[in-house]
């Protein structure tokens, strides 16, 4: 591979971060945005000397064969890394299944790779006029836009995964909802918010059954996490 791709973490085996398989998640460094709710700030900055060597990565990728079936690429945000394309290429050719967690911060990296992958878990997070208010980056909303619907056009596997965090106003949900559904999304999985102590914030929605049925009916596959 050419470019080095910067890897913060791995975890060999998880079964929350590809739906309905068993997954090995690659934490790459490096996020333009600054979310809020973040839980891998350690990996927001880019830092050459802590990445761990790309060619011991795929060693234990390879003692993985067999026991796991998806490779996902998780940050930070994936996309900013120029990298991106040859290792997911190098790990397709390793016969696993490959997933992308991103929000769409780079939506021609998108283009690029969204057809090399089999499901992609893309974070939504806020309307987006207001995207500013969590990530604290002008235009974020409109970039994340694009991405979005650049998924919707290129008819790949993907979901939309919104975190509900304490302030996050149920209205602007809702509006947000029927914003995704007038675009083409057809799965939306809600998320529980966790504090740093890990211990889940129950957002108000979570209790209104009536609003959740309701919801439920504007896609193809509605989930509670």
């Amino acid at each position: 591979m050419g470019k080095a791709l910067l890897v913060g973490g791995v975890v060999l085996l998880s079964t929350v971060d590809y739906p309905d398989y068993i997954a090995s998640v690659i934490f790459l460094q490096g996020c333009g945005w600054h979310c809020k709710y973040c839980h891998n700030r350690h990996l927001q900055p880019i830092a050459l000397s802590h990445s761990l060597p790309w060619e011991d990565i795929l060693e234990l990728l390879k003692s993985r064969r067999g026991f796991v079936d998806a490779v996902v690429f998780s940050g930070g945000e994936p996309l900013i890394q120029d990298a991106l394309p040859d290792a997911i290429t190098e790990v397709k050719n390793m016969g696993f299944l490959i997933g992308l967690h991103t929000a769409g911060a780079v939506p021609a990296m998108l283009a690029k790779v969204a057809p090399m992958t089999d499901w992609i878990g893309f974070d939504v997070k806020n309307d987006f006029k207001d995207y500013e208010l969590i990530t604290g980056v002008p235009n974020s909303g409109k970039t994340a836009l694009e991405s979005l619907k650049l998924l919707v056009a290129l008819n790949v596997n993907f979901e939309v995964r919104i975190t509900m965090y304490e302030s996050l106003d149920t209205s602007v949900i809702v509006d947000l909802l029927k914003e995704l559904s007038s675009i083409g999304v057809k799965t939306v999985a809600l998320q529980k918010c966790r504090n740093a102590e890990e211990i889940v914030i129950e957002h108000p929605i979570f209790s209104d059954k009536i609003l959740l049925e309701d919801i439920s009916k504007y896609f193809e596959n509605f989930f509670i996490r």
